[in-house]
């Protein structure tokens, strides 16, 4: 049998997967389509428009981090 303190960590695990993957998508929404313009109006700018669309990978990393120890307490 589950206890209530297990249901919660599942669900904070959850929580924090689901809801970096959306401030990522949302993030790299926004950075793509600046990104997208200036690549428009001088090709040079493709590496950096890159490396930016990148960055934000990283809350996902962080979120899924915060569950897998999440998930270690359970």
């Amino acid at each position: 049998m589950v206890d209530v303190g297990t249901g919660l960590l599942g669900i904070g695990a959850g929580l924090a997967v689901g809801l970096a993957g959306l401030a990522t998508g949302w993030a790299q929404k926004e950075i793509g389509s600046s990104a997208i313009g200036a690549i428009a109006e001088n090709e040079a700018l493709f590496g950096k428009g890159l490396v930016m669309l990148v960055i934000p990978e990283t809350i996902v990393l962080f979120g899924f981090a915060i569950a897998f120890l999440l998930m270690g307490k359970m």
